[in-house]
């Protein structure tokens, strides 16, 4: 599908699947929504599934700053939903991308049936239920940070995927994987105010409590510890919402252990009626 205009942005969108289920896909930070399909070869008879290049990323035209990145991210999805005008859809979403999900569930849920979230890395969540990370937190990430601070996109790059990339060595990773991270590193920073200062007030506005959809919580069990922190403040603060750990996986579970993960997915949906 070529770009389509959608929250002001020119946007690419992917359709993947042969299923009954409308569904849209969020991708993580420095990824694109080509990173769905190991997880969509599982569910290609369960959903009829959109999956958008997020700002800045894939074939979607670059982020220009002039709008909070989570917030223009959400107004994109919002977008493709409406334009669909069939009724609430299922959203999918893994890392930053589970967060956009998240504040989409939130600002729009006439638009949404069900909610899955991999990884989400509200980090807000983690460090207002364990304000004692934060010092913890900072000096896990102080490689990045000083890099970031000296400008150096590749050295930020190979940092940050040292932490939260799918446990490859930066230099066996493919040349054009590594040059595309480093273009994009400084998105990272973009995305920081939604997921550490709670920019858009889920977590302060008491709204996450608001959520009446199901909604399926998922983590990779080698994932660093915060991940496990936020779903756990996530599911005391969701009503009915279900966790479940992928033993095994980190935090890129969606491509490295797409069966378990589809299989997990598969069962929440099937109690879900489609209309």
């Amino acid at each position: 599908m070529p770009q389509v205009e959608a929250g002001g942005h020119a946007t690419h969108v992917t359709r993947m699947g042969q299923g009954p289920r409308r569904a849209l896909l969020f991708h993580c930070s420095l990824g694109h929504s080509g990173g769905w399909a190991p997880l969509m070869a599982e569910l290609d008879d369960v959903l009829d599934a959109a999956a958008y290049d997020l700002p800045g990323h894939g074939r979607s035209a670059d982020w220009d700053g002039t709008r909070e990145i989570q917030g223009l991210s959400t107004d994109i999805a919002a977008d493709l939903i409406a334009a669909q005008d069939d009724g609430p859809i299922d959203l999918i979403g893994h890392s930053f991308g589970a967060t956009v999900a998240l504040r989409l569930a939130v600002e729009r849920p006439e638009l949404v049936r069900s909610l899955v979230l991999i990884e989400p890395v509200f980090f807000a969540v983690a460090l207002a239920d364990h304000p004692q990370w934060s010092e913890s937190h900072d000096a896990d990430m102080a490689a990045y940070a000083e890099a970031v601070k000296a400008g150096d996109a590749e050295r930020a790059a190979r940092a940050f995927t040292a932490r939260w990339g799918d446990g490859r060595p930066w230099d066996s990773l493919p040349e054009a994987q590594r040059k595309a991270m480093v273009q994009r590193i400084h998105l990272i920073e973009a995305g920081a105010s939604a997921i550490y200062d709670d920019a858009a007030g889920l977590l302060s506005s008491g709204a996450l409590s608001r959520i009446a959809v199901p909604v399926l919580l998922i983590e990779g069990g080698q994932s660093p510890e915060y991940i496990a922190a936020i779903n756990e403040g996530l599911a005391r603060r969701i009503a009915g919402a279900r966790r479940v750990v992928i033993e095994g996986a980190g935090h890129m579970v969606p491509m490295t252990h797409a069966a378990p993960v589809a299989a997990e997915i598969r069962a929440f949906l099937s109690g879900i009626p489609q209309s």
